[in-house]
């Protein structure tokens, strides 16, 4: 699918997402006070109008967003089911339409249309994959702090719960902020083709993003050796050898510590577009060679 056509898939499923959960949602807060209910479907089009506008200017932030919002639809729509007091159709049809949009959000298409967006025309970005160690907790932790406290807060002071919404509030807020700020990191690693070589562009990992011009590079295959600079991704895995060491500034914790590499590994979400989009521009794609040659055997006398 093109660029075009995921982004028009993206606006047109979350178009969709408030006419087909709302009622369902609105359901939910049938026994809510009034002012609760004002605030929540008044800061619902508010998230929802900010999310279309972005889906206009495809930027990094707008993939953090989407990613964001697009399961926190689908989580309301369950946390509506729970109350039981959503009709039957309306319940399916909201389950089904945010799963839907959910889906678009976290396809590596849509990765692709937004971290291109302000991309210069003589480069490609390709995103690369989340750290391993937090994929699973972590990351849906921070996740949840960034939808559900703001609004937790919101609903809380609406319907007069001053103390507690007081202290969700200042407490959540500067949270969410310091959280969805991480999140967005997140959408920011790319492995980036430019006319001068390749760029691993990933604050995670390197101090600062590390050109490696393309006479210097011998060959881009899937391999396991090298600097890892995967973050313990899952999946497959490519190696960039190179025709002489490289200084890079890598990041281990909180310390920041200067080596050199004749090889480095990267993890992009689309290991096949990227070896595809390299043979298609003329950089050396095929099977690693070993960075130091193997030790000969000595021909018996």
């Amino acid at each position: 699918m093109t660029d075009r056509g995921i982004a028009w898939l993206v606006r047109g499923l979350w178009v969709g997402t408030a006419f087909a959960i709302w009622p369902a949602v609105s359901a939910s807060l049938r026994h809510q006070p009034a002012s609760a209910r004002t605030a929540a479907a008044a800061g619902g089009w508010a998230i929802w109008t900010a999310v279309l506008v972005a889906t206009f200017v495809p930027v990094p932030a707008t993939l953090t967003a989407i990613r964001c919002a697009a399961p926190a639809v689908l989580a309301a729509v369950i946390a509506a089911a729970v109350t039981g007091q959503v009709a039957a159709i309306a319940l399916p049809v909201g389950a089904a339409w945010s799963a839907a949009m959910t889906a678009a959000a976290f396809l590596p298409q849509t990765a692709l249309w937004c971290v291109n967006g302000p991309a210069y025309a003589n480069e490609r970005r390709f995103p690369l994959a989340p750290p391993g160690p937090l994929l699973f907790g972590p990351l849906e932790v921070a996740w949840a702090v960034v939808v559900a406290a703001p609004p937790a807060g919101v609903l809380l002071l609406a319907a007069q719960q001053w103390v507690v919404g007081g202290l969700v509030t200042a407490i959540g807020v500067p949270l969410c902020a310091l959280l969805a700020r991480a999140l967005h990191g997140l959408s920011r690693r790319w492995f980036v083709f430019v006319p001068a070589g390749v760029v691993v562009h990933d604050p995670m990992a390197l101090a600062d993003p590390v050109l490696f011009q393309r006479p210097e590079i011998v060959s881009l295959a899937p391999g396991r050796e090298g600097l890892d600079l995967t973050l313990g991704a899952p999946g497959l895995s490519l190696q960039l050898q190179l025709r002489r060491d490289a200084e890079l500034t890598v990041i281990r914790g909180r310390r920041r510590e200067d080596v050199r590499a004749t090889s480095v590994r990267i993890a992009p979400t689309t290991p096949g577009r990227v070896l595809a989009y390299a043979a298609s521009h003329n950089f050396p794609v095929g099977a690693v060679q070993p960075a130091v040659p193997p030790p000969t055997t000595a021909s018996p006398s």
